[in-house]
Protein backbone atom coordinates (compact mmCIF):
# COMPACT_ATOMS: atom_id res chain seq x y z
CA UNK A 1 0.00 0.00 0.00
CA UNK A 2 1.33 3.46 -0.84
CA UNK A 3 1.98 5.82 2.03
CA UNK A 4 0.71 9.23 0.86
CA UNK A 5 1.37 11.12 4.06
CA UNK A 6 5.01 10.10 4.60
CA UNK A 7 6.22 12.18 1.68
CA UNK A 8 5.56 15.25 3.82
CA UNK A 9 8.78 14.63 5.70
CA UNK A 10 8.31 17.70 7.86
CA UNK A 11 7.72 20.04 4.91
CA UNK A 12 5.48 23.02 5.57
CA UNK A 13 2.11 22.20 3.97
CA UNK A 14 2.12 25.50 2.08
CA UNK A 15 5.01 24.09 0.07
CA UNK A 16 3.19 20.90 -0.90
CA UNK A 17 1.55 20.92 -4.35
CA UNK A 18 -2.15 21.65 -3.97
CA UNK A 19 -3.20 18.44 -5.73
CA UNK A 20 -1.27 16.40 -3.18
CA UNK A 21 -2.77 18.40 -0.30
CA UNK A 22 -6.24 17.75 -1.69
CA UNK A 23 -5.57 14.01 -1.91
CA UNK A 24 -4.29 13.86 1.67
CA UNK A 25 -7.23 15.88 2.95
CA UNK A 26 -9.68 13.65 1.08
CA UNK A 27 -8.09 10.54 2.62
CA UNK A 28 -8.23 12.10 6.09
CA UNK A 29 -11.88 13.10 5.69
CA UNK A 30 -12.83 9.60 4.55
CA UNK A 31 -11.04 8.07 7.54
CA UNK A 32 -12.82 10.46 9.90
CA UNK A 33 -16.21 9.59 8.38
CA UNK A 34 -15.46 5.85 8.61
CA UNK A 35 -13.97 6.03 12.12
CA UNK A 36 -14.82 3.36 14.66
CA UNK A 37 -18.04 4.17 16.54
CA UNK A 38 -18.90 2.19 19.69
CA UNK A 39 -21.93 2.81 21.88
CA UNK A 40 -22.37 -0.55 23.62
CA UNK A 41 -20.31 -0.23 26.80
CA UNK A 42 -21.57 0.99 30.15
CA UNK A 43 -21.09 4.68 30.87
CA UNK A 44 -20.63 4.05 34.60
CA UNK A 45 -17.43 5.73 35.73
CA UNK A 46 -17.30 7.85 32.57
CA UNK A 47 -17.65 11.58 32.00
CA UNK A 48 -19.82 12.88 29.14
CA UNK A 49 -17.97 15.49 27.14
CA UNK A 50 -19.97 17.82 24.91
CA UNK A 51 -17.25 18.18 22.31
CA UNK A 52 -17.03 21.16 20.02
CA UNK A 53 -14.25 23.42 18.87
CA UNK A 54 -10.90 23.81 20.62
CA UNK A 55 -7.37 24.84 19.76
CA UNK A 56 -5.19 21.75 19.55
CA UNK A 57 -1.40 21.58 19.66
CA UNK A 58 1.21 24.04 20.82
CA UNK A 59 4.08 26.14 19.56
CA UNK A 60 5.67 26.40 22.99
CA UNK A 61 9.38 27.11 23.36
CA UNK A 62 9.45 24.27 25.89
CA UNK A 63 7.90 21.82 23.44
CA UNK A 64 9.40 19.36 20.99
CA UNK A 65 8.95 20.37 17.33
CA UNK A 66 10.06 16.93 16.15
CA UNK A 67 7.05 15.42 17.95
CA UNK A 68 4.64 17.40 15.78
CA UNK A 69 3.03 19.41 18.58
CA UNK A 70 2.36 22.29 16.22
CA UNK A 71 1.01 24.10 14.47
CA UNK A 72 -1.84 25.23 16.69
CA UNK A 73 -5.03 24.45 14.79
CA UNK A 74 -8.76 24.68 15.38
CA UNK A 75 -10.22 21.19 15.77
CA UNK A 76 -13.78 19.99 16.30
CA UNK A 77 -14.73 16.76 18.07
CA UNK A 78 -18.21 15.31 18.44
CA UNK A 79 -19.64 14.50 21.91
CA UNK A 80 -18.18 11.39 23.54
CA UNK A 81 -17.68 9.66 26.88
CA UNK A 82 -14.30 9.21 28.53
CA UNK A 83 -13.31 7.27 31.64
CA UNK A 84 -13.04 9.70 34.53
CA UNK A 85 -9.79 8.01 35.55
CA UNK A 86 -7.27 5.62 34.01
CA UNK A 87 -8.06 1.92 34.21
CA UNK A 88 -6.88 0.67 37.61
CA UNK A 89 -5.22 -2.56 38.69
CA UNK A 90 -8.52 -3.59 40.23
CA UNK A 91 -10.45 -3.05 37.00
CA UNK A 92 -7.85 -4.74 34.82
CA UNK A 93 -7.89 -7.69 37.21
CA UNK A 94 -11.64 -8.10 36.64
CA UNK A 95 -11.00 -8.26 32.90
CA UNK A 96 -8.26 -10.86 33.27
CA UNK A 97 -10.36 -13.04 35.60
CA UNK A 98 -13.30 -12.89 33.20
CA UNK A 99 -11.33 -13.67 30.04
CA UNK A 100 -8.08 -15.38 31.00
CA UNK A 101 -6.26 -12.76 28.94
CA UNK A 102 -2.45 -12.78 28.96
CA UNK A 103 -0.67 -9.50 28.31
CA UNK A 104 2.20 -8.94 25.91
CA UNK A 105 4.66 -8.84 28.83
CA UNK A 106 3.40 -12.17 30.12
CA UNK A 107 3.79 -13.73 26.68
CA UNK A 108 7.26 -12.25 26.20
CA UNK A 109 8.28 -13.26 29.71
CA UNK A 110 9.85 -9.88 30.52
CA UNK A 111 9.20 -6.14 30.39
CA UNK A 112 10.87 -2.77 30.89
CA UNK A 113 11.38 -1.52 34.45
CA UNK A 114 12.85 1.80 35.57
CA UNK A 115 16.29 1.09 37.05
CA UNK A 116 15.66 3.31 40.06
CA UNK A 117 12.91 0.94 41.20
CA UNK A 118 15.12 -2.12 41.32
CA UNK A 119 16.89 -2.64 44.69
CA UNK A 120 20.65 -2.67 44.25
CA UNK A 121 21.04 -6.10 45.83
CA UNK A 122 18.60 -7.57 43.29
CA UNK A 123 19.79 -5.68 40.22
CA UNK A 124 22.35 -8.20 38.94
CA UNK A 125 20.07 -11.12 39.72
CA UNK A 126 16.97 -9.99 37.84
CA UNK A 127 18.11 -7.57 35.13
CA UNK A 128 18.88 -9.01 31.70
CA UNK A 129 19.97 -5.85 29.93
CA UNK A 130 19.54 -2.10 29.66
CA UNK A 131 18.32 -0.17 26.65
CA UNK A 132 21.11 1.52 24.74
CA UNK A 133 20.82 5.28 25.08
CA UNK A 134 18.25 4.91 27.86
CA UNK A 135 20.18 3.08 30.54
CA UNK A 136 17.47 3.73 33.11
CA UNK A 137 15.24 1.17 31.33
CA UNK A 138 16.05 -2.41 32.25
CA UNK A 139 14.76 -5.65 30.72
CA UNK A 140 13.44 -7.59 33.69
CA UNK A 141 12.25 -11.21 33.41
CA UNK A 142 8.93 -11.74 35.17
CA UNK A 143 7.86 -8.08 35.07
CA UNK A 144 4.20 -7.73 34.06
CA UNK A 145 1.03 -5.94 35.12
CA UNK A 146 0.76 -7.98 38.34
CA UNK A 147 4.47 -7.52 39.10
CA UNK A 148 5.29 -4.09 37.64
CA UNK A 149 8.88 -3.86 38.94
CA UNK A 150 9.70 -7.54 38.57
CA UNK A 151 8.79 -10.91 40.09
CA UNK A 152 9.37 -9.72 43.68
CA UNK A 153 6.92 -6.81 43.33
CA UNK A 154 3.13 -6.90 43.69
CA UNK A 155 0.03 -4.78 43.10
CA UNK A 156 -1.69 -6.18 46.19
CA UNK A 157 -1.54 -2.80 47.92
CA UNK A 158 -2.22 -0.79 44.73
CA UNK A 159 -5.81 -1.52 43.70
CA UNK A 160 -6.50 2.11 42.80
CA UNK A 161 -3.24 2.77 40.99
CA UNK A 162 -3.31 2.88 37.18
CA UNK A 163 -2.56 -0.49 35.67
CA UNK A 164 0.88 -0.34 34.05
CA UNK A 165 2.98 -2.77 32.05
CA UNK A 166 0.14 -2.81 29.51
CA UNK A 167 0.89 -2.54 25.80
CA UNK A 168 -1.42 -0.85 23.29
CA UNK A 169 -2.58 -4.31 22.22
CA UNK A 170 -3.52 -5.10 25.84
CA UNK A 171 -5.38 -1.81 26.21
CA UNK A 172 -7.32 -2.50 23.03
CA UNK A 173 -8.29 -5.97 24.29
CA UNK A 174 -9.62 -4.48 27.53
CA UNK A 175 -11.61 -1.84 25.64
CA UNK A 176 -13.20 -4.44 23.38
CA UNK A 177 -14.17 -6.54 26.41
CA UNK A 178 -15.74 -3.46 28.04
CA UNK A 179 -17.61 -2.47 24.86
CA UNK A 180 -15.54 0.66 24.49
CA UNK A 181 -12.55 1.92 22.53
CA UNK A 182 -9.37 3.90 23.05
CA UNK A 183 -9.69 7.68 22.74
CA UNK A 184 -8.41 9.34 19.62
CA UNK A 185 -5.63 11.85 20.21
CA UNK A 186 -7.82 14.87 19.48
CA UNK A 187 -10.45 13.63 21.94
CA UNK A 188 -7.83 12.97 24.60
CA UNK A 189 -6.33 16.44 24.27
CA UNK A 190 -9.74 18.13 24.22
CA UNK A 191 -10.62 16.30 27.44
CA UNK A 192 -7.28 16.88 29.17
CA UNK A 193 -7.44 20.64 28.62
CA UNK A 194 -10.56 20.71 30.78
CA UNK A 195 -12.12 23.64 28.94
CA UNK A 196 -9.08 25.93 29.20
CA UNK A 197 -7.90 27.21 25.85
CA UNK A 198 -4.20 27.00 25.06
CA UNK A 199 -3.08 26.82 28.67
CA UNK A 200 0.16 24.97 29.26
CA UNK A 201 -1.34 22.65 31.88
CA UNK A 202 -4.90 21.50 32.59
CA UNK A 203 -5.09 24.04 35.44
CA UNK A 204 -3.30 27.03 33.88
CA UNK A 205 0.17 28.20 32.86
CA UNK A 206 2.01 27.74 36.16
CA UNK A 207 3.26 24.27 37.03
CA UNK A 208 2.95 24.65 40.79
CA UNK A 209 0.52 27.51 41.50
CA UNK A 210 1.09 28.84 45.00
CA UNK A 211 3.77 26.19 45.41
CA UNK A 212 1.17 23.40 45.21
CA UNK A 213 1.91 20.24 43.21
CA UNK A 214 -0.98 19.20 40.98
CA UNK A 215 0.51 16.16 39.26
CA UNK A 216 2.98 13.34 39.75
CA UNK A 217 6.19 14.10 37.84
CA UNK A 218 9.93 14.05 38.63
CA UNK A 219 11.52 16.58 40.95
CA UNK A 220 15.29 16.54 41.32
CA UNK A 221 18.03 15.38 38.96
CA UNK A 222 16.81 12.95 36.33
CA UNK A 223 17.44 10.00 36.33
CA UNK A 224 19.49 9.90 39.52
CA UNK A 225 17.42 11.55 42.25
CA UNK A 226 13.65 12.01 42.48
CA UNK A 227 12.95 14.16 45.52
CA UNK A 228 9.29 13.14 45.52
CA UNK A 229 8.16 16.62 46.50
CA UNK A 230 4.75 15.87 44.95
CA UNK A 231 4.39 12.89 47.28
CA UNK A 232 5.40 10.15 44.83
CA UNK A 233 8.45 8.57 43.23
CA UNK A 234 6.40 5.97 41.33
CA UNK A 235 2.85 5.81 39.99
CA UNK A 236 0.35 6.87 42.65
CA UNK A 237 -3.41 6.40 43.09
CA UNK A 238 -5.46 7.78 40.21
CA UNK A 239 -7.26 10.20 42.54
CA UNK A 240 -4.15 11.59 44.24
CA UNK A 241 -4.57 15.06 42.69
CA UNK A 242 -7.57 17.27 41.89
CA UNK A 243 -9.60 16.70 38.74
CA UNK A 244 -9.42 19.09 35.80
CA UNK A 245 -12.25 21.36 34.68
CA UNK A 246 -14.12 18.44 33.11
CA UNK A 247 -13.84 16.30 36.23
CA UNK A 248 -11.14 14.04 34.80
CA UNK A 249 -8.46 12.63 37.09
CA UNK A 250 -4.78 11.97 36.42
CA UNK A 251 -4.56 13.46 32.93
CA UNK A 252 -1.10 14.86 33.68
CA UNK A 253 1.88 12.85 34.89
CA UNK A 254 1.62 9.57 36.81
CA UNK A 255 1.43 7.29 33.72
CA UNK A 256 1.31 7.81 29.97
CA UNK A 257 -1.98 6.94 28.28
CA UNK A 258 -2.37 5.12 24.99
CA UNK A 259 -4.48 6.69 22.23
CA UNK A 260 -6.07 4.98 19.24
CA UNK A 261 -4.03 6.83 16.61
CA UNK A 262 -0.91 5.81 14.77
CA UNK A 263 1.83 8.38 15.36
CA UNK A 264 3.20 10.66 12.67
CA UNK A 265 4.80 14.10 13.18
CA UNK A 266 3.19 15.84 10.18
CA UNK A 267 0.00 13.96 9.26
CA UNK A 268 -2.18 16.54 11.02
CA UNK A 269 -0.77 19.38 8.90
CA UNK A 270 -2.99 18.44 5.95
CA UNK A 271 -5.61 16.34 7.77
CA UNK A 272 -9.23 17.23 8.34
CA UNK A 273 -9.84 19.21 11.50
CA UNK A 274 -13.27 17.70 12.18
CA UNK A 275 -13.08 14.49 14.21
CA UNK A 276 -9.51 13.88 13.05
CA UNK A 277 -8.00 10.43 13.31
CA UNK A 278 -4.38 9.43 12.90
CA UNK A 279 -2.80 8.15 9.69
CA UNK A 280 -3.97 4.87 8.17
CA UNK A 281 -0.87 2.96 9.22
CA UNK A 282 2.38 3.32 11.09
CA UNK A 283 4.91 1.71 13.42
CA UNK A 284 4.05 3.39 16.74
CA UNK A 285 0.91 4.53 18.54
CA UNK A 286 0.37 7.91 20.19
CA UNK A 287 0.74 8.32 23.94
CA UNK A 288 -0.33 11.43 25.86
CA UNK A 289 -0.11 12.94 29.32
CA UNK A 290 3.42 12.28 30.55
CA UNK A 291 4.37 10.22 33.59
CA UNK A 292 6.08 10.22 36.97
CA UNK A 293 9.40 10.01 35.08
CA UNK A 294 8.91 13.27 33.17
CA UNK A 295 11.28 16.11 34.05
CA UNK A 296 11.82 19.41 32.29
CA UNK A 297 15.49 18.57 31.69
CA UNK A 298 14.65 15.56 29.54
CA UNK A 299 10.93 14.92 28.90
CA UNK A 300 8.86 18.04 29.38
CA UNK A 301 5.80 16.28 27.98
CA UNK A 302 3.43 16.63 30.93
CA UNK A 303 1.35 19.12 28.94
CA UNK A 304 -1.94 18.40 27.10
CA UNK A 305 -0.41 19.38 23.76
CA UNK A 306 2.63 17.15 24.16
CA UNK A 307 2.77 13.76 22.52
CA UNK A 308 5.07 10.79 22.20
CA UNK A 309 4.92 7.27 20.81
CA UNK A 310 5.69 3.61 21.35
CA UNK A 311 5.25 0.34 19.48
CA UNK A 312 1.91 -1.43 20.09
CA UNK A 313 3.55 -4.39 21.84
CA UNK A 314 5.68 -2.32 24.24
CA UNK A 315 4.98 -2.01 27.97
CA UNK A 316 6.74 -0.23 30.83
CA UNK A 317 6.20 0.84 34.42
CA UNK A 318 4.87 4.21 33.26
CA UNK A 319 2.28 3.40 30.55
CA UNK A 320 -1.46 3.00 31.19
CA UNK A 321 -4.72 3.92 29.41
CA UNK A 322 -8.36 4.92 29.78
CA UNK A 323 -11.38 4.05 27.63
CA UNK A 324 -13.69 6.15 25.47
CA UNK A 325 -17.21 5.52 24.14
CA UNK A 326 -19.32 7.31 21.57
CA UNK A 327 -22.40 9.28 22.59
Amino acid sequence: MSDPFRVLGGVNPCCIPSRQREAELALSKRMAEERLVIRSGSTAGMTKLDGGRFLMGAEDAEGFPADGEGPIREVHVDPFYLDTKPVTNEQFGEFVRATGYRTESERFGWSFVFAGHIPEEKYRRIVEDTVLGHEWWCKVPGADWRHPEGPDSSIAERPHHPVVQVAWNDALAYCEWAGKRLPREAEWEYAARGGLEQKKYPWGDELTPGGKHLCNIWQGEFPKVDLGEDGFTAPGPVDAFPANGYGLLSVTGNAWEWCQDWFHPTWHMTATQRNPVGPPEGRERVMKGGSYLCHKSYCNRYRPAARTKNTPDSATTNISFRCARDF
